[in-house]
């Protein structure tokens, strides 16, 4: 029992339609749900034959019908895909993690740029720093501006004036940086010059 409409109406002109399509013999204002059933079955006979009266080529039904098993077709091939999936999945859910994959993946050869130079600073601060508190001292932003210059150099582009701006301002603040270690803590300064391979330079300019 297919009471799918083929036209779309408002509420006002489907009453219309509906209450045409009365039986004669029917008495009181009410009705069921199986005669309201029938009404729309009747009235998409009407439609379809008034539709099938007016097309030259072919019918609308039969391009409906089309339309439908193509969607049809579309959704399965889409729940299939679904399913195959959560299989997948649910296969890997199953089984205990495979370390040699686990260590494959989080090798530094398979890590991106920035992941690598995050991983070099926070070795760079445990290397420099004074306390286990220190994240800003003097040699430590030292040895983290060596390590971002360092890598800037070697991944920046001839055209790139921006990126080229940013590491010339860090060549600059680690010289002021290393002019005021020397000055205030000559220890620290030989001991960041010999690590990060810097040259001893007494005079070092703004």
């Amino acid at each position: 029992m297919n009471t799918e409409l083929v036209r779309m109406y408002g509420h006002k002109e489907l009453g219309e339609k509906l209450k045409k399509l009365r039986p004669e013999s029917k008495a009181g204002d009410w009705f069921s749900l199986r005669e309201l059933n029938e009404r729309l079955m009747k009235l998409r006979d009407l439609e379809e034959k008034e539709e099938e009266s007016t097309t030259a080529a072919f019918s609308t039904r039969d391009l409906r019908e089309g339309l439908k098993t193509i969607k049809l077709s579309a959704s399965e091939k889409e729940n299939k895909a679904t399913i195959q999936r959560l299989d997948i999945l649910g296969n890997f859910m199953l089984h205990p993690p495979k370390d040699h994959l686990v260590e494959k993946y989080f090798h530094p050869d398979n890590m991106s740029s920035a992941e690598k130079l995050k991983i070099e600073l926070a070795k760079v601060r445990d290397e420099f720093k004074i306390s286990e508190s220190d994240c800003g001292s003097a040699r430590v932003q030292v040895a983290t501006l060596t390590t971002k210059i360092k890598h800037l150099s070697s991944a920046l582009h001839k055209k790139d004036k921006h990126s080229r701006k940013g590491l010339i301002g860090m060549v600059q603040r680690r010289k002021k940086l290393l002019k005021y270690l020397r000055r205030t803590d000559w220890e620290s300064y030989c001991f960041v010059i010999s690590k990060l391979c810097l040259r001893d330079n007494p005079d070092y300019k703004n």
